[in-house]
């Protein structure tokens, strides 16, 4: 008997956690999802019961709806394992308009890490964005020292970190949103030099606070900056850090699905969410899912 090996993802294609917390405790009463593959539309069962899946991964913004119906709690008891993947940024309502304060996200965490164990979580500072807007030029990194002060108390010893890629979809987003006569957003690509010092600088100060830097998806800034001594590959998805934690036989071969020409080290797993039938709803301008507002059409001034 070699135990479970699944390793379960809710999710990279939108917050389940946030949004979904109910559906998702349904579906782990009734023993299995039905996934539809957003490519090419086949759907298949994924049995999500604690003899197939070793550990359910969380991907998340905003775990207040998640903690407050103890889903942590009930999906334990149960006999999952649990990591979480919890993205905290600098507050910035243009790019982030509906998420709770920032002080009530770094409680969550606290609650989180009291309840499992600051091992089990992972600080996302993700992505990093530069922007244009009426002549200036504006960034979302003010707070970065704050928080991982904050969360280093706390016990969280990884940082995970990217620089904002531009999708199409995220363009035209931002057009529909702009009101006619008013400055529109532009994200901007401040460049490999500048890129690799900020990585230089956030490593260094992270260094003393006992946290660890990792990069997502982001092998040629790796790569042409040198800086694999400031910060490492990411597994968001890492079987082999499940099993130090947890032990067991977790999924450990490499998602040939993800980006691994741009560096992404995740290990195979169950996505279980929709790009389409699960919009989020925090409405990150950023976001490469479908957002609320991909689905309403409120204005930007």
């Amino acid at each position: 008997m070699t135990g479970p090996t699944g390793i379960l993802s809710a999710s990279r294609r939108t917050d389940i956690p946030g949004w979904y917390t109910p559906w998702f405790l349904n579906r782990i009463e009734k023993g299995y999802f039905i996934v539809t593959n957003p490519f090419n539309r086949q759907s298949r069962r994924v049995d999500s019961t604690p003899k197939d899946i070793h550990t359910i991964v969380f991907w998340s913004k905003n775990y207040g709806p998640f903690l407050d119906l103890d889903a942590h709690k009930i999906l334990s008891r149960k006999g999952f394992h649990l990591f979480f993947n919890f993205t905290i940024n600098t507050p910035v309502k243009a790019l982030e308009p509906g998420l709770p304060d920032l002080p009530e996200r770094l409680g969550q965490v606290r609650r989180i890490a009291r309840h499992v164990s600051p091992a089990q979580v992972a600080w996302r500072f993700d992505p990093i964005c530069f922007w244009e807007k009426s002549g200036g030029e504006f960034n979302n990194l003010d707070a970065f020292e704050y928080i991982a002060g904050q969360l280093s108390q706390m016990g969280i010893k990884q940082c995970i970190t990217s620089f904002y890629d531009p999708y199409k979809k995220v363009t035209a987003r931002i057009k529909r949103l702009t009101k006619p006569g008013t400055p529109m957003l532009k994200f901007i690509d401040p460049g490999m030099a500048r890129k690799a010092k900020i990585i230089r600088s956030m490593a260094k100060f992270l260094n003393p606070l006992g946290m660890d830097l990792f990069l997502c998806c982001e092998k040629e800034l790796m790569d042409a900056a040198g800086l694999h001594r400031f910060a490492s590959h990411n597994s968001c998805i890492n079987g082999r850090l499940y099993k130090t934690l947890f032990g067991g036989n977790p999924e450990t071969r490499g998602d040939y699905g993800q980006r691994r020409k741009k560096g992404c080290q995740c290990t195979k797993s169950f996505d279980i969410g929709s790009y389409e039938d699960q919009p989020c709803f925090h409405n990150c301008l950023f976001c490469y899912a479908r957002t609320g507002l991909d689905i309403t059409k409120p204005s930007m001034g």
